[in-house]
């Protein structure tokens, strides 16, 4: 079948919305499918088609990390994906390029799949300040929400947590509930040059050291500074030589930083900045272990990659990874910076026997994320909506 995808994100840029379409592009095309992406324009302010991709230019938007956001509409691109003849339109992000998307398939009778991989209403800062202003705007959002899942021909949610929000938000549709595949082949150990791996360990001082990663966007919602306040505790009282590696880049990094000085650990935390999406597995196996405190997650596909990277994870607790961590079985559970440093010493201090126990209970738990059979369940998604159009 020939099917587009339309993402206001997409690599180089880093996120799970990027990479999750990125996911299912390439497993449609292994599978012999016709699939495209339209997206926007990261790298420059002209249209481009090239390898099934479609970029269109857009507005940078500088709180939201430099993203950018295209038009709603583009009649040069509208020529192009009509040559595609599709037979179906999948969503997966809300804004111009989502919206472009729905427009299309409304002209060509065409149904419309939409994945709702972000919950907007922990981003509602980025709009405005105040409580009055939030308020607002978190009952916009859920209005908004709820009629995206209502208008879409089929819906996705990545997961339960997702779902409840939107049965929260009077939504009484059927929601379909997809969580994003991973291919676990990027993340072998096997596939990883060793020897950089080892130079890298001597150039920026981790060798010898416990190294703990924090992988991901920079921003308020991700908490970093809770790791950060929960790390510092830990330096100062451990005798273990360790290290925080902060991947990704976000309007908090300065902050951050300067909460680094603040707390007397500078030379502990590492800030990388901004990798290449093809590099990211590299950094989960210059860790040890993987840590994060965000409570925004609609599905947590970093803790997954950790996980099939054979990292521990340990998370601060959201009922949306109940089914993935298990406490001390597949990985561990903090609920603030007060206990975070309790938890860290026991991780930092387990046997290796049960590390390797945790590491093949994680990996097994994440196998149901598979990326073939992520591609089976989106399929029978895809083929209950054009049953509709019949």
């Amino acid at each position: 079948m020939n099917v587009a995808l339309f993402s206001e994100t997409y690599p180089p840029q880093i996120n799970g919305v990027a990479i999750s379409t990125q996911n299912l592009f390439n497993i449609l095309r292994k599978n012999g499918h016709q699939a495209y992406v339209v997206t926007t324009n990261a790298l420059s302010n002209h249209l481009e088609y090239k390898d099934n991709v479609l970029y269109i230019p857009g507005i940078e938007l500088k709180k939201l990390y430099g993203y950018k956001l295209a038009s709603f509409y583009n009649s040069r691109a509208m020529k192009i994906i009509q040559s595609w003849h599709l037979d179906l339109v999948h969503i997966q992000t809300e804004a111009g390029i989502g919206i472009f998307g729905k427009i299309i398939a409304t002209r060509s009778s065409l149904p419309t799949i939409n994945t709702y991989h972000t919950m907007y209403e922990d981003y509602t800062h980025y709009a405005g300040k105040g409580e009055t202003f939030d308020r607002l705007a978190k009952s916009v959002v859920r209005s908004f929400s709820k009629y995206v899942a209502m208008q879409a021909t089929e819906f996705i949610s990545p997961s339960e947590k997702t779902k409840d929000a939107f049965r929260q938000y009077g939504t009484d549709r059927y929601i379909n509930i997809v969580p994003t595949g991973i291919d676990f082949s990027k993340f072998k150990l096997e596939n990883i040059n060793q020897s950089e791996l080892l130079q890298y360990k001597i150039d920026h001082g981790l060798a010898d050291k416990f190294v703990l990663l924090s992988l991901g966007r920079v921003a308020a919602e991700k908490s970093i500074d809770v790791v950060i306040k929960g790390y510092a505790k830990f330096v100062k009282k451990s005798e273990h030589p360790s290290k925080l590696l902060v991947v990704g880049e976000g309007p908090a990094r300065p902050e951050l930083q300067k909460l680094t000085e603040t707390l007397g650990i500078s030379e502990h935390v590492l800030f990388v900045g901004a990798v290449e999406s093809r590099r990211v597995p590299f950094f989960y196996h210059l860790a040890d272990a993987f840590v994060s405190a965000s409570i925004t997650e609609t599905q947590g596909l970093t803790f997954m990659e950790a996980m099939a990277s054979g990292k521990i994870v340990l998370a601060r607790y959201d009922d949306n990874l109940r089914n993935t961590i298990i406490d001390n079985v597949t990985g561990f559970f903090f609920e603030g910076d007060s206990d975070f440093p309790e938890k860290l010493d026991r991780l930092v201090k387990l046997p290796s026997t049960n590390k390797e126990k945790i590491i093949a209970a994680a990996y097994q738990t994440v196998d149901i994320y598979s990326i073939d059979r992520f591609y089976d369940h989106i399929i029978e998604v895809y083929n209950r909506a054009l049953r509709k159009y019949w």
